[in-house]
């Protein structure tokens, strides 16, 4: 029990005192980029997924 009482010390310790946290504007600057990136992926996956759907209709089709 002392070890895991160790570790969220340390852990506590090391998350207030030595770890380096973002500005809000880099927060957000950073925030802004995923959800760009994560739409334009979508799109993407999307058309890739239309133009296999086209493919398989048709080759099935015939």
């Amino acid at each position: 029990m002392s070890k895991l009482v160790s570790f969220v010390s340390e852990s506590y310790d090391e998350m207030r005192h030595k770890v380096s946290w973002p500005k809000l504007s880099e927060l957000q600057s950073s925030s802004v980029l995923v959800l760009v990136a994560s739409l334009i992926f979508a799109l993407v996956i999307g058309v890739i997924d239309l133009g296999f759907d086209t493919v398989m209709e048709w080759f099935y089709g015939l």
